[in-house]
C-alpha cells in the first residue's frame, strides 16, 4: 500500500516536471497551469526546508552553551 502511494507520488512529481519543460515551450493553457502549480509546490517546500534549516541551527547554538561542541553541559564529564 505504501509503495502505490510512492509510486503515485512519484509519477504526480515527473508529470510536474514535464509540465513545467513544456510549458516553458509555450504548451497549452492547463499545461501552464500545472506547471504554475509545481513550481508553486517546489517554492513553498524550499521555503520550509530553509526554515527548518534555521531553527535548528539556533536551537544548536542555544543549546550547545556557546563552546563549539554542540553537546552541551560544561562539566568535562
Amino acid at each position: 500500500m505504501v509503495g502505490a502511494v510512492l509510486v503515485g507520488v512519484l509519477v504526480l512529481v515527473l508529470a510536474g516536471c514535464g509540465c513545467v519543460v513544456w510549458a516553458s515551450r509555450g504548451g497549452p493553457g492547463w499545461v501552464r497551469a500545472v506547471a504554475a502549480v509545481t513550481l508553486g509546490a517546489g517554492d513553498l517546500l524550499r521555503g520550509a526546508e530553509q526554515r527548518r534549516r534555521r531553527r535548528r541551527q539556533r536551537e544548536r547554538w542555544l543549546l550547545g552553551s556557546g563552546n563549539g561542541s554542540g553537546e552541551g553541559g560544561g562539566d568535562g564529564s
